[in-house]
């Protein structure tokens, strides 16, 4: 007797002796119901072929790829754009699929019924491998002709070849035509920082810190010329005055002869000519034309002063003209009048040369500012623009790459297989389930036997169930009546309590 669902060693002996031929005979009876089943579902083939994603031929070090997208993520949406219903309904046409159930099942419901037989499972990658994207996908198809089953996973690995290549493609010319489009902005923006640089520097020339040093030598070369310019008006101011005065008295001299009068004597001459001389060797030296002059006349001078004076002396004509010397005197004195006048326009240009250059040298700190924002503008501009240079060559060689299959891309490893044998449904599987499921369901129904046996085998449970002593018990008595071999159950048995 089983109780609170407690059971020993010896109720499962008990059990198993008494009912052993359940448990082979639930095995055997859904075994053979298995294996019946089994026959009777519709058999399906399956063709399996494996993708595999071939590596860049060229060094990612030399051609940088610009398909940066997960593989996983690509196959997940390659997946489902070939078993979309624009892509399978093609299918269907082509092999003629389900050509009995066309008219009586909607083309959604056919469309489903051949995704469900399409698999695709992606390849795990090796540990320890230095590549650790996904290295490929397998495609199974299951049908129940394995001519079909073939010929449908053969077109849709095609298919995911087409559109990995398409996709691809796709891929390289948007990116190359992006990159050409920010390219070209690029150069409009290069090439209007240049123009703000070039306008800049034309009209600040001479401000710039290249021309500080040149300023700084100009201003003092033009400060020296400035001081030379302003000695020059002082000396050619002085002459003027010098030079009138002479010619005052020349004049007043060569009018007193021309009347007839005789206002000075030789000495008085002489003494004019010696104060004269005297000035002049104070501004030339003796070498000057003047000087020399002045010296041959005191010469003269002094020589007729010598002889004595002379009737012949005094002149017999007079001239209306004025002598060379009252005309080399007015000469001399247009002369510096000329040359003060040029030197003041010269004085008024190099004066407003200084201004121009100091203004250049105040005005330095805050042009090299905008110059240096100008330039980092223009800086940029060319980076940026070098930058997506070389991006477009690196788009232009992958291009090249993809068209020459050297770069990454899916090859097919084996072709679909043509299967002989069907995947399903497997004897072998039904089979052994049949026969675990039937021993499992025996050993259920031994357990359940044993939990509602209420007869008690033994003084122990005797006892237990009674709560009393057991004084005695009968022997078990067994009938061979009904036959040699056979057991029939106990005719007596029984206990006294007191």
């Amino acid at each position: 007797m089983v109780r609170n669902g407690e059971f020993t060693t010896a109720d499962v002996k008990r059990v198993l002796r008494k009912h052993w031929w359940i448990v082979p005979a639930c095995a055997m009876g859904l075994g053979v119901s298995s294996v019946l089943m089994a026959m009777q579902l519709p058999k399906l083939y399956t063709s399996q072929t494996l993708v595999l994603v071939a590596r860049p031929n060229v060094s990612e070090q030399v051609v940088k790829p610009f398909v940066p997208e997960d593989l996983t993520q690509r196959l997940a949406t390659m997946k489902g754009k070939i078993l979309s219903r624009t892509r399978l309904e093609p299918v269907i046409e082509k092999f003629n699929l389900y050509a009995q159930d066309r008219t009586k099942v909607h083309m959604e419901d056919l469309i489903d019924r051949l995704r469900a037989t399409i698999t695709i499972t992606p390849l795990e990658a090796m540990p320890g491998v230095q590549y650790a994207n996904l290295p490929g996908f397998s495609v199974s198809v299951s049908f129940s002709d394995p001519q079909l089953a073939q010929q449908i996973c053969t077109e849709v690995t095609s298919m995911f070849m087409e559109q990995d290549a398409r996709d691809v493609n796709n891929k390289a010319d948007k990116t190359k035509s992006f990159i050409d489009q920010q390219l070209n902005e690029a150069r409009a923006r290069l090439d209007e920082q240049d123009g703000k640089l070039a306008q800049f520097k034309r009209a600040h020339l001479g401000s710039l810190s290249d021309d500080e040093q040149r300023n700084l030598g100009l201003l003092g070369s033009l400060n020296a010329e400035l001081d030379a310019t302003t000695q020059a008006m002082q000396r050619t101011q002085q002459d003027k005055s010098f030079n009138e005065t002479l010619l005052s008295q020349q004049e007043a001299s060569w009018k007193a002869s021309q009347k007839g009068e005789n206002p000075e004597s030789l000495e008085e001459q002489l003494r004019v000519r010696q104060e004269q001389l005297t000035v002049l060797r104070s501004r030339y030296t003796e070498e000057h034309p003047d000087v020399a002059k002045l010296k041959s006349e005191i010469e003269d001078l002094k020589k007729k002063i010598d002889e004595g004076p002379n009737a012949s002396d005094a002149p017999k004509s007079r001239r209306a003209t004025e002598p060379p010397q009252i005309q080399q005197l007015r000469a001399k004195i247009q002369q510096s009048e000329t040359t003060y006048a040029e030197l003041v326009k010269r004085q008024a240009k190099i004066q407003d040369s200084v201004k121009t250059i100091e203004g250049h040298i105040e005005s330095s700190p805050m042009v090299e500012m905008q110059l240096k924002e100008l330039t980092r503008n223009y800086q940029n501009a060319l980076d940026f623009y070098n930058d997506l240079l070389k991006q477009r060559n690196t788009a232009e060689m992958n291009k090249s790459l993809i068209n020459q299959q050297e770069g990454e891309h899916l090859s097919v490893l084996d072709p679909p297989s043509l299967p002989t044998s069907p995947s399903f449904p497997k004897m072998a599987n039904f089979a052994a389930g049949g026969f675990g499921g039937g021993g499992m369901l025996g050993l259920v129904i031994l357990y359940l036997i044993m939990a509602m046996d209420k007869t008690l085998h033994s003084e122990r449970e005797v006892e237990s169930y009674l709560k009393l002593p057991v004084l005695a018990s009968l022997p078990v008595l067994e009938s061979l009546a009904a036959g040699p071999g056979l057991l029939k159950r106990p005719i007596a048995q029984g206990t006294q309590a007191s």
